[in-house]
């Protein structure tokens, strides 16, 4: 697969097979993932990848407490709520994965459980827990940087038939997973990314989030015509 079809075919993928997925195959991606630029060559990242018991630790504490009521707990400062045209972007790709599901709005005991998917890392056998040095933690590159490298972990991914999803949701609960993979405090937890042999009959790992045209993202200046 070419960078072009990697990009271009992409998606979040959202149900996996209950299928392992073998360490040296996760190194090849990670060692791929790690030729991202960075500011300086700060390389600010570290990963820590969760499978088996471990994993299933950490699901079990994240699940455990936010229904038990925990107010979520994240080492970055959490983002406030959407407004104005990202709120409605953020709605559509919502109603994409619902109908796709069959969610009705109605239906609150089915839209809880989708929004626990996402605390138990989507059922994923693995999930790789992205953090960056605390030493930079008011250091937007930094953020940068190592969003640089997990987009270039999804993309590798893919490309060896594998699929991911970026997902804040699964560090929400930082404390459990810091204390489950016994990440260094020296370590800002950022995100993490569930990843794994997509489940082909899961009907949401079909959608496609609609993207705008580059006209409408894009200014050029200086060109001919």
């Amino acid at each position: 697969m070419n960078i072009d079809q990697a990009i271009q075919e992409r998606r979040s993928i959202r149900g996996f097979q209950d299928k392992p997925v073998p360490q040296a195959l996760l190194e090849e991606v990670i060692a791929l993932a790690n030729r991202a630029p960075s500011s300086m060559n700060t390389q600010p990242w570290h990963l820590h990848v969760l499978t088996g018991e471990p994993l299933e630790q950490v699901r079990k504490g994240n699940t455990e407490r936010m229904l038990g009521g925990v107010t979520p707990t994240r080492d970055i400062e959490d983002y406030a709520a959407y407004e104005g045209e990202h709120r409605q972007r953020q709605i559509e790709i919502a109603i994409q994965l619902f109908e796709a599901m069959g969610i009705e709005r109605h239906d609150a005991e089915r839209r809880q459980d989708w929004v626990m998917r996402g605390f138990r890392q989507f059922d994923a056998p693995v999930s790789i827990v992205v953090c960056f040095d605390r030493s930079l933690l008011n250091n937007t590159i930094a953020h940068f940087d190592t969003g640089a490298m997990t987009y270039g972990l999804v993309l590798a991914a893919w490309a060896r038939g594998l699929g991911a999803v970026i997902n804040g949701q699964g560090i929400m609960q930082s404390p459990v997973v810091r204390e489950v993979a016994n990440i260094a405090e020296d370590q800002v937890i950022l995100t993490c990314v569930a990843l794994g042999w997509p489940d082909d009959g899961f009907v949401a790992n079909d959608v496609v989030s609609r993207r705008r045209p580059v006209e409408n993202v894009t200014k050029f200046l200086g060109f001919d015509g």
